[in-house]
């Protein structure tokens, strides 16, 4: 079976998209109509603008989703017999498989990346990656902090993400140091993604998927929260709003999607960072950057 994953927030880079905007009018197309939908050309800084710009909260979500849902509509023969997406990319795969419309997954995904800006402000709060610890010494060590940190990204085997205030994360990687994890290094985010610190967010941007029309999707969608496999339209939109302050299982997800079956992993949207994670989760699998 084939398996279409999306990437998240991190894969942005100066040019995306350009090739699609030039090369097919369907692309050209939709670019122009995400310019209209957000009140400002976002292709003129895909395509020219800096690695700053880029990294702009009100850009950076969109760009990444644009790029990945152009590409899949572009794709010849494409047909997901299921779908997931790390974070942001969950809304390019929701939009790939039939359940958001192309519209409203790109309202959703502005909606959102300012939500999480607003929730970034109130409080300082932070992110660190974790390698060559395993899960539940890096989930002990996370409860045993006095203060908002959590195991936020499940990226591969050996390879966490942890989230919360600045302050119990950078106390958490001196632990996970002496744990004997290879690194432990904050990353350089606006803000505990992931965590309860988003809960804010979560609630801003919960009104707005309770808003939109969900559809049932033409294959399962592989969600964040559960890393199942997930058809019902208001079960999606559940797990979509929760999201935003639960962890992403995206090792679960990779794992639950072979043992259903899927035998070939492709990756729409910028970057190579996803078939790297497939691989380091199962080397067997045929992976395919699109």
């Amino acid at each position: 079976m084939k398996a279409y994953v999306f990437p998240g927030q991190g894969a942005q880079f100066t040019g995306m998209g350009k090739d699609l905007y030039e090369n097919s009018a369907v692309a050209k197309e939709l670019f122009e109509k995400a310019n209209e939908i957000l009140g400002f050309r976002i292709t003129d800084i895909m395509f020219e603008g800096t690695a700053e710009q880029l990294k702009e909260t009100k850009v950076t979500q969109p760009a990444v989703f644009l790029h990945s849902v152009i590409l899949a509509k572009t794709l010849e023969d494409f047909k997901p017999e299921m779908v997931a997406g790390h974070s942001l990319g969950e809304f390019s795969a929701l939009v790939a498989n039939g359940a958001l419309s192309f519209e409203d997954g790109l309202k959703l995904v502005s909606q959102r990346a300012l939500a999480m800006q607003k929730a970034c402000e109130i409080t300082p709060s932070t992110m660190a990656a974790v390698l060559n610890l395993e899960d539940k010494i890096v989930e002990d060590i996370c409860a045993s902090i006095d203060g908002v940190v959590v195991a936020a990204n499940y990226n591969c085997p050996g390879q966490l993400v942890i989230s919360g205030e600045l302050k119990a994360v950078e106390e958490a990687c001196e632990k996970m140091k002496e744990a004997g994890a290879k690194r432990a290094l904050i990353l350089p985010v606006g803000g505990a993604f992931h965590s309860p610190m988003m809960e804010p967010a979560r609630e801003e941007l919960a009104a707005a998927i309770e808003a939109t029309t969900f559809s049932t999707p033409i294959c399962p969608v592989y969600q964040n929260v559960t890393a199942s496999a997930v058809s019902d339209a208001t079960e999606i939109k559940k797990n979509l709003i929760i999201q935003l302050t639960a962890p992403v299982k995206w090792t679960q997800s990779v794992q639950q999607m072979i043992a259903d079956g899927a035998t070939s992993f492709t990756e729409v949207g910028p970057g190579k960072v996803l078939v790297g994670l497939v691989n380091k989760i199962n080397k067997e699998v045929e992976t395919i950057s699109a």
